[in-house]
């Protein structure tokens, strides 16, 4: 049995990385994926492992990322230790850019992409309460917000502009139906 590489993606703001540990802590047949990018691991946010852009490449060279990518003038990467997890049969969720999805999709089998979405006014009093950006910088995210998927990359869409429980909720009764 192979477990699903599960894409969340969406807006900044939306709440991923708080409906993907709130998936996991719910469910014991998901796991959170640990990215790897190249910012200090004390900038806060997700839990991740931060490292220098040198040896970011380095290991990309030597083999230790299923997936890299660039974003948002940083470098991504889900480690190659994904592939034990999903062998042995486990439902792994990854933050991805949307712009990575098609090296996901080709990369992983079974492969699947969640999209969380939220109000503008949710996203913007989320960006907000972040204290990270200013007005402007907010304000640009907030016109990025809707850009599309990349062609050939099918989403279910899961809005997330109400309570947390409830869109873990949804996205569980998605993951993994009653069957009668």
């Amino acid at each position: 049995m192979t477990g699903r590489f599960i894409a969340i993606v969406g807006a900044s703001g939306v709440g991923k990385d708080s409906v993907m540990a709130a998936l996991a802590a719910s469910d014991p047949r998901l796991r959170l994926v640990r990215r790897v990018i190249t910012r200090p691991s004390a900038a806060g946010g997700e839990d991740f492992d931060g490292v220098t852009e040198d040896a970011f490449h380095a290991r990309a060279a030597q083999g230790d990322f299923a997936l890299h990518w660039p974003a948002h003038g940083l470098h991504y990467a889900i480690p190659a230790t994904v592939l034990a997890d999903l062998a042995a049969g486990r439902d792994m969720l990854a933050n991805l850019s949307r712009a990575a999805l098609p090296a996901a999709k080709a990369q992983f089998d079974p492969f699947m992409v969640i999209q969380l979405t939220a109000r503008r006014d949710v996203l913007a009093a989320r960006l907000a309460a972040r204290g990270r950006e200013a007005a402007d910088d907010i304000a640009r995210r907030l016109d990025r917000a809707d850009h599309g998927l990349p062609a050939g990359i099918a989403a279910v869409s899961i809005d997330n502009s109400g309570d947390l429980d409830a869109t873990v909720g949804s996205v569980l009764r998605l993951l993994y139906p009653v069957r009668g």
